[in-house]
């Protein structure tokens, strides 16, 4: 099982575009995916056309729940963990202590160790645009951080600072989880998206996704009608660049 978190504390980047796409994109290719959604605002979930109104991942978080029980089906291979009415409270628990962190890592080590044959292969976690404890929730848990950067400057001054947060929070992991950057809202006529593209793989080798997601009005609208861009409009650049990017993730191709 491979768990993937997309996170960027700016918001606009493209951060539930990114996992959406990339848990449908891996679910078309006949991988079984769990999907999180791990923002309150529940985005993830109305991308896919699921009912946010069920509980989810509150009360995995809260009470205890087994993932496994709050799954929703929303596309062939592919379960939702919907974010739940609940987990905006989740923020301001008292409770716990430090071991709060790493509650849905255990949850996920109970569902590929107790119910193996329903694990999925991957797990992509959408992230709230915060630092919080749900956040932290998903950096402990992953081994992949996806993390959007589009093209302007004051997404790159936010990168440099998610970076040193990122630092700080590996300093209590046994081990750096592998970062991806991914290039959005790309526009090949424009000078400023090269530049930003440029800089980054000047400043982060290794660690840009070879495809650039192009700015697409498909993938404004489909989450509208509540399905990706892959069903929505199959022939757009957006398809196609998200199709792509699954298979950079799945065999780590970069600039």
């Amino acid at each position: 099982m491979r768990a993937v978190a997309v996170l960027n504390q700016k918001g606009g980047v493209g951060k539930t575009t990114t996992s959406v796409h990339l848990a449908h994109g891996m679910a078309r290719l006949g991988e079984r995916v769990l999907g999180i959604d791990m923002d309150p605002q529940g985005h993830m979930g109305t991308s896919l056309g699921a009912d946010n109104r069920l509980p989810g991942l509150d009360r995995v978080l809260l009470n205890e729940e087994r993932l496994v029980d709050h799954r929703q089906n929303v596309r062939e291979h592919l379960d939702l963990i919907c974010a739940g009415p609940g987990l905006r409270s989740f923020e301001t628990l008292d409770e716990g202590g430090p071991e709060r962190g790493w509650w849905l890592n255990e949850a996920l080590y109970e569902l590929e160790t107790e119910s193996a044959s329903e694990a999925p292969e991957w797990v992509v976690m959408d992230c709230p645009p915060s630092s919080g404890l749900l956040a932290m929730n998903a950096l402990l848990a992953a081994d992949d951080l996806v993390i959007p950067v589009s093209c302007d400057f004051l997404s790159l001054q936010g990168l440099s600072t998610l970076m040193q947060t990122l630092a700080k929070v590996e300093e209590r992991m046994q081990g750096a989880s592998r970062k991806w950057l991914v290039l959005t809202r790309f526009q090949t006529r424009r000078r400023l998206s090269r530049e930003v593209q440029e800089t980054l793989v000047n400043h982060f080798p290794g660690q840009l996704l070879q495809t650039p997601i192009r700015e697409n009005v498909a993938l404004a609208e489909a989450p509208g009608f509540g399905r990706t861009v892959f069903e929505y409009q199959a022939t757009s650049n957006g398809a196609a660049d998200y199709a792509a990017l699954v298979e950079d993730l799945r065999l780590g191709r970069v600039r």
